[in-house]
C-alpha cells in the first residue's frame, strides 16, 4: 500500500496486522481523489474507521489542510501514527469509538470519510449520527462512504442527500452533501 499522489507520492504505508481492516485499493483511491481534486486544497477531514489512515494521509499529501483519524482498534491507531510519521505529518489520531467521537466533537469538517467494517450496517448508523448533527459539516461539506456494493441501500437521511456514486470493482463510493446545498 502506498500514497498515490501529492507531496509524499510513492511513500509506502504499513498495513494493520490481521484482517480487522480492509484497505482501499489504489484504483478506488485514484477514482476518489480524481473526483475530489478540484476542491481538495485546504480542506479539513475526518477519517472515521481510519484503519491504516491511507485515505486521510492521501488527502494530506494532495493538499488537505488537516485530518483527524479515528479508530477503535489500538493496532490500527498505532499503524496510523507510524504511517503519519513516515510521511512527516503530525495530524491527530484518536483511539476512540467512531460514534462516541461523532456525538462529542465540536470540530467541523469539509469531508467526513466513512469506511467501516463491512456487512454490519455501521455506515448507516454513522450517516444517521452525522445527519443528526449537521453542524459537523462546513458549508460545502461532504460525507463519503466506502462500502461493498452489496451493502448499498438507498436510505434517506434527515439532512444529507446522496449526490453521486462510483463503483470500482467490489468497492462502492457514495457521496453525500448537506441538504441545504
Amino acid at each position: 500500500m502506498r500514497v498515490i499522489g501529492g507531496k509524499v507520492r510513492g511513500r509506502t504505508l504499513l498495513s494493520v496486522p490481521g484482517d480487522s481492516t480492509r484497505p482501499i485499493l489504489d484504483r478506488a483511491k485514484q477514482t476518489l481523489f480524481d473526483v475530489l481534486r478540484p476542491s481538495l486544497e485546504g480542506t479539513t477531514w475526518l477519517d472515521l474507521f481510519a484503519g491504516t489512515g491511507s485515505v486521510g494521509i492521501e488527502a494530506l499529501s494532495q493538499g488537505a489542510e488537516s485530518c483527524i483519524f479515528v479508530d477503535v482498534d489500538k493496532k490500527a491507531t498505532e499503524v496510523i501514527k507510524e504511517n503519519l510519521k513516515r510521511c512527516n505529518f503530525k495530524d491527530p489520531v484518536r483511539h476512540q469509538d467512531a460514534f462516541t467521537y461523532l456525538r462529542n466533537t465540536r470540530n467541523k469538517f469539509d469531508i467526513i470519510y466513512v469506511a467501516p467494517p463491512q456487512y454490519k450496517s455501521l455506515w448507516v448508523r454513522a450517516l444517521q449520527d452525522i445527519s443528526e448533527r449537521p453542524n459537523l459539516l462546513n458549508d460545502r461539506g461532504r460525507v463519503i462512504v466506502q462500502i461493498d456494493p452489496k451493502e448499498d441501500d438507498d436510505i434517506e437521511f434527515k439532512s444529507l442527500k446522496r449526490v453521486r456514486e462510483k463503483k470500482i470493482g467490489n468497492t462502492l463510493l457514495i457521496f453525500y452533501e448537506a441538504e441545504n446545498h
